[in-house]
C-alpha cells in the first residue's frame, strides 16, 4: 500500500496540530523559572520543583507508548495533554505553593509524555513507513514555527500584561491543539501503520519490553540521547536566570527571545534533516547534533545577557532542530514490523528523560555553588560524552 500524498487535504489538521501542540511540549516551562525567581524563590528550589515534574514525566512515558500502540483512538492521547497544558498553567497561576507549583510541573510532564509518540502514531498511520521522513520532517517544520510565534506571543504578552497572560496563551494553544486534531478523520489513521506492523504480518508482535532490552541501537541511542540533555535542558533556563539576576534583561521577554531564536532556526535544520536522512542514514545527523552542545557551553560561559542571547541559542536550534526530525525516524526505522514503535519511540523519551529532569536541579544547585558561568561548561561538556558513544557504536547505529 503506497503512503498517502503530502498534498491531501487531511494534512492540514496535522500540521495546525503540530504547530499548535508546542505548548505541550515546552507549555510554561521556559517562563516558569523568572516567574518563580521574581517570586523569591532560589535556583536551587525552582530546580528542585522542575525536576519531580520531569521525574513524574519520565516514569510515565514508556507505559503511555505502549498504551498509544493499543489505542484504536490515536487522537485521544492527544486530547489527554491538552487538557494537562490547560490544568498546568491555571494551577501555577492560582498559586506559587512548593507543591501546587510542583503539581502543574508533573501535569505539564504528562502532557510532553504523551504528546510525542500520539503525533508520531498519527503520523505513521497517516503516511505509513515509506512516506513517515518527509512528513514527519514537515511536522517538525510547523511545529518549531508554532514554538516561535508562541514564544513571541508569549513574550510580548509578558511584556504588556506580565506573566498571566503568558499562562493563559498556553491553555489557548492547549486548546487549539484539541480542536485541531479532531479534525483529523480517524478513519485516514491506519492504527496497524502507526505502531509500526508490517502491512502484510498477521502474526501477533513480540513481548515489547523483552523486545525493548534486546534492541541495542535503541538502547545505544537513548543513552546517548540522556547524556546529551542531561547538559542541555538546564542551559536555556540558567541563561534567562543569569541574566534577569544580573540586572541584564527584561524576564518574559528575554525568555521569549531566546526561545524564538532556536525555534526559528530549528525550521530550517529539521527541514535540512529530512533531506539528509533521505539520501543516507540519521546517524550523522544524530553526530552533528551532539557537537553543539560544547560549543553552546562554552559561549554561555564568555557570553551573557542579551550579547549572548543569538550565538547560544542559534546552536541551540541546530542541535535540538535536528534530533526533532532524526531521533522519531531512527525509533521508526528500526522498529519497522515489530508493532511496538510507539513504545519504543515512548522508551527512548523516558530514558532521554533521566537527563532532561535532572538537569535543571542538577544545574541550579552546581549555579549556586559555583556559579553559573563554570556551570555552563560543565553542562556542554555533556555533550563530548554523548558523541564518544555514538561514535563508538557508530557500526551498528549506521544502518538507520
Amino acid at each position: 500500500m503506497t503512503s498517502r500524498s503530502p498534498s491531501s487535504p487531511r494534512l492540514w489538521p496535522l500540521f495546525a496540530l503540530n504547530f499548535f501542540m508546542a505548548d505541550m511540549q515546552s507549555g510554561i516551562g521556559p517562563f516558569v523559572g523568572v516567574f518563580l525567581q521574581e517570586r523569591g524563590w532560589a535556583s536551587g528550589l525552582i530546580g528542585t520543583a522542575m525536576t519531580v515534574g520531569n521525574v513524574a514525566g519520565m516514569l510515565i512515558t514508556t507505559p503511555i507508548g505502549g498504551f498509544i500502540d493499543a489505542s484504536r483512538n490515536k487522537r485521544l492521547w492527544v486530547v489527554i495533554p491538552g487538557v494537562c497544558v490547560v490544568l498546568a498553567s491555571a494551577i501555577i497561576l492560582i498559586s506559587q505553593n512548593f507543591w501546587a507549583v510542583t503539581f502543574s510541573q508533573v501535569a505539564q510532564s504528562l502532557a510532553s509524555a504523551a504528546i510525542v509518540p500520539a503525533v508520531t502514531g498519527i503520523t505513521l498511520g497517516i503516511a505509513k513507513q515509506n512516506g513517515f521522513n518527509a512528513l514527519n520532517g514537515r511536522n517538525q517544520a510547523f511545529n518549531h514555527a508554532g514554538n516561535m510565534a508562541g514564544a513571541a506571543l508569549s513574550g510580548w504578552l509578558g511584556y504588556m500584561y506580565g506573566y498571566v497572560a503568558v499562562f493563559l496563551l498556553a491553555a489557548a494553544f492547549g486548546a487549539i491543539a484539541i480542536a485541531c486534531v479532531l479534525m483529523i478523520p480517524a478513519k485516514s489513521i491506519d492504527n496497524r501503520a502507526a505502531r509500526g506492523c508490517k502491512e502484510d504480518d498477521s502474526k501477533a508482535p513480540p513481548d515489547a519490553m523483552r523486545m525493548l532490552l534486546r534492541h541495542k541501537p535503541l538502547l545505544v541511542l537513548a543513552l546517548a540521547l540522556a547524556i546529551f540533555h542531561l547538559g542541555n535542558a538546564a542551559i536555556v533556563p540558567l541563561y534567562g536566570l543569569a541574566a534577569v539576576a544580573e540586572g541584564q534583561a527584561n524576564g518574559p521577554s528575554f525568555v521569549a527571545t531566546t526561545v524564538v531564536i532556536a525555534q526559528g532556526v530549528m525550521i530550517v535544520t529539521s527541514l535540512i534533516a529530512m533531506k539528509v536522512a533521505s539520501k543516507r542514514n540519521y546517524w550523522p545527523v544524530i553526530l552533528v547534533s551532539f557537537m553543539f552542545l560544547p560549543i553552546r557551553g562554552v559561549l554561555a560561559f564568555f557570553l551573557t545577557g542579551w550579547w549572548g542571547v543569538v550565538p547560544v541559542q542559534v546552536l541551540d536550534g541546530i542541535g535540538t532542530g535536528l534530533q526533532t526530525v532524526a531521533v522519531p525516524g531512527v525509533v521508526a526505522r528500526s522498529l519497522n514490523g515489530t508493532g511496538r514503535i510507539n513504545l519504543g519511540q515512548g522508551a527512548v523519551i523516558t530514558v532521554q528523560g533521566v537527563g532532561a529532569s535532572l538537569s535543571p536541579a542538577l544545574g541550579g544547585w552546581i549555579a549556586e555553588w559555583i556559579g553559573y558561568g563554570p556551570t555552563f561548561l560543565l553542562l556542554g561538556s555533556f555533550g563530548l560524552a554523548s558523541m564518544a558513544l555514538w561514535l563508538a557504536f557508530g557500526a551498528a547505529m549506521k544502518k538507520y
